[in-house]
């Protein structure tokens, strides 16, 4: 888990693309934590971002 935003987002997006299947990005408290979206089973308010190799950000 990390404390900073920009970097979580940096390898989120880094995950997605080498594995190439969607991540999430979430929070937790303060920190930010990153997982393949199919093994995520946490609170739906909790993430921040979901990253889609497939689909890029506009």
């Amino acid at each position: 888990m990390s404390q900073n935003l920009t970097l979580s987002q940096n390898h989120a997006f880094d995950l997605a693309r080498t594995l190439m299947v969607p991540v999430v990005l979430f929070q937790v408290d303060d920190e930010f934590g990153v997982m393949v979206s199919s093994e995520y089973d946490g609170e739906e308010d909790a993430i921040v971002h979901e990253y889609d190799p497939w689909h890029p950000a506009h």
